[in-house]
């Protein structure tokens, strides 16, 4: 896509909705910590069912500590990994306890370091809080750039550094959002809604007649 067309694109994304944002549920640094570290391979719909009973319970990783591996287990056991996951959070909430006072470090080499958090929830996490603009890659925006011809590389990492390099600076952090809610909503992974899709005459993948 030339820079024209990607100028156009996010013009149409942003005149649609301007400010974009996480639809996971979350009140704190912690609390989108952990929801973002739940969603992997689930979708934002079961993690906010189970987060709006976990963090009832437990807020802070002081609470999640005192509630205690078993108890956060059953809690999220609809979501999937959950024991994995559960396990992970009494560990990354351990440590923001024992190293870092209980706060979220929003720096990327500290957060990819906790229990269960990669380079994708750590970019979720900078990205929506403002300090790092980042363009997480799940499976949406991977579909979508690729559709969209935006990027061509064959791993997130990769298609993350092109995404990177070509969106401009001013969309860059409400990209994420953007394609990832265009995937999930239009550009479907089984019959994408190219009639109801408003950047189709800008996507080489469109069906011809649309």
């Amino acid at each position: 896509m030339d820079p024209a067309d990607i100028q156009s694109l996010f013009e149409r994304f942003e005149a649609k909705d301007a400010a974009p944002s996480t639809e996971l549920n979350f009140s704190s640094p912690y609390t989108l910590l952990v929801a973002v570290a739940l969603s992997a391979q689930a979708t934002d719909v079961s993690v906010n069912k189970a987060t709006e009973r976990l963090f009832g319970l437990a807020h802070t990783p002081q609470d999640m500590l005192a509630l205690g591996l078993e108890r956060v287990t059953e809690e999220i056991r609809t979501i999937g990994l959950f024991r994995n996951k559960a396990k992970n959070v009494i560990a990354l909430s351990k440590i923001l306890v024992e190293q870092y006072g209980g706060e979220v470090p929003l720096r990327r080499e500290a957060l990819e370091a906790l229990p269960g958090v990669g380079r994708k929830t750590a970019s979720v996490v900078l990205n929506e809080l403002g300090v790092e603009p980042a363009v997480a890659v799940d499976t949406h925006v991977f579909r979508v750039a690729h559709r969209l011809g935006l990027a061509m590389g064959k791993t997130p990492d990769k298609v993350e550094s092109e995404l990177m390099a070509i969106i401009p600076e001013r969309w860059l952090r409400r990209s994420h959002h953007w394609l990832i809610l265009h995937g999930r909503y239009v550009c479907t992974a089984r019959k994408p809604k190219c009639e109801h899709c408003a950047v189709r005459d800008l996507c080489p993948s469109a069906p011809a007649g649309h």
